[in-house]
């Protein structure tokens, strides 16, 4: 089968490689769509590598090169031959962790236990640790990773149940942290509750973040966005936003107090990743507010910057991956959560799908250069939906 194989760091190569084979328990899937994420990036470009050996160093990938990948959506193309609730031609989504359930191990260790399957102390993962990801023509999995899906979404749109799952996780997470301040009602009184938020870019998470607050969670407060890109303005605006702020236009933190009453906001979202970001956090926040690190990267400053921040002890949560516990039958269910929020129309992923790529030999573009585009929020690789067209192609009418 053909794969992207990331053979050295800023250099993808297609080739040809093994197709996978299937256990008993386990299911093979022909891709259908993959979104490029943020982290893809970071490993692309040898700012981050999670693969590691028996000691806890990396290894290079000049001696293990890898297939990224980890926004999977296809159609089951075998089932091995204890598999009962999945035949061939069920479109699914999965949970590229693997953990206790889906090594049936027993007993479970205590992260699985409590519903934290992405901090499972055997956990490994797809297209993320070292294990084949999904920018390849098939993956194989256990079948208990795959959630199939129940309507007719648009497989693009499906592969975006991952990282709508880790904005469900990391809500999740924020609440179980139990901060001086919290979203309506579970704040206990008025003077405990969030009354403002600011979330750091408009990006494909912080739109995930905004909509999952005004639509899921039901904030009704003011909602303030920072983000440097126009067009993602505009998106952050359509999707619920009060205020969206230009950070390159003067100073933030000034900003932030200006509509906060000179406060700052009880509840940060810093999605962006950048350091310049993560420098403004003393500047807009409350004494003890929340303060979600949900970004990756922020190259570029030294951590005398979190002096200021430290000294107004906000509750830090930084939550990774889409953890959230088991269904009955052993399924992810955050991964479940999320797609049954964009089939019910309740999370909306189309209109920031920018970029739809229809070849394995567009990705080296996309993740060396393509996804600082102006016009560029979210990219997918959709290999079945466009019948293998090589290019990218950029829907305007979503926008």
């Amino acid at each position: 089968m053909k794969a992207c194989v990331l053979c050295d760091v800023g250099r993808i190569e297609v080739r040809d490689v093994a197709q996978p084979r299937v256990g008993a328990r386990d299911v093979l899937l022909r891709i259908s769509a993959v979104g490029i994420c943020g982290t893809d990036a970071h490993i692309f470009s040898g700012h981050a590598n999670y693969n590691t050996d028996a000691s806890g160093k990396t290894v290079p990938l000049s001696v293990q090169p890898q297939i990224l990948g980890h926004e999977i959506s296809g159609e089951v193309f075998e089932a091995g031959g204890e598999v009962r609730d999945l035949a061939v031609g069920d479109r699914v989504v999965i949970d590229q962790g693997l953990n206790c359930v889906s090594a049936r191990r027993k007993p479970w260790c205590e992260y699985c236990l409590s519903g934290d399957s992405h901090q499972c102390a055997f956990y490994t993962e797809h297209g993320i640790t070292g294990l084949p990801g999904g920018l390849a023509e098939f993956i194989a999995m256990p079948a208990s990773n795959a959630v199939r899906l129940t309507s007719d979404l648009d497989m693009s749109e499906a592969a975006l149940s991952e990282p709508l799952g880790c904005v469900i996780h990391s809500s999740d997470a924020v609440a179980r942290a139990r901060g001086r301040f919290a979203i309506d009602g579970a704040a206990g009184s008025a003077e405990r509750r969030v009354r403002h938020v600011l979330i750091c870019g408009a990006g494909p998470s912080g739109l995930l973040h905004l909509q999952y607050l005004r639509r899921v969670l039901g904030y009704d407060g003011l909602l303030i966005v920072s983000e440097p890109n126009e067009m993602k303005r505009e998106l952050a605006t359509r999707f619920g936003a009060d205020v969206v702020l230009d950070p390159s236009n003067g100073d933030l933190g000034a900003a932030v107090r200006e509509h906060t009453e000179g406060g700052g906001v009880e509840y940060l979202i810093e999605a962006s990743g950048q350091g310049r970001a993560f420098a403004a956090i003393s500047s807009v926040i409350r004494k003890q507010a929340t303060v979600l690190l949900y970004g990756h990267g922020h190259a570029g400053f030294e951590l005398s910057l979190l002096n200021n921040v430290m000294f107004k002890e906000p509750t830090l949560v930084t939550p990774v991956g889409a953890s959230g516990g088991f269904e009955k039958d052993g399924r992810p269910a955050t991964y479940a959560r999320a797609l049954r929020l964009i089939e019910q129309g309740k999370i909306s992923v189309a209109p920031f799908i920018t970029h739809r790529f229809g070849s394995l030999g567009d990705v080296q573009g996309a993740l060396a250069g393509g996804m600082n585009a102006a016009d560029y929020v979210k990219g997918v690789v959709a290999l079945q939906s466009l019948g293998g067209h090589s290019g990218a192609t950029l829907d305007r009418s979503l926008l």
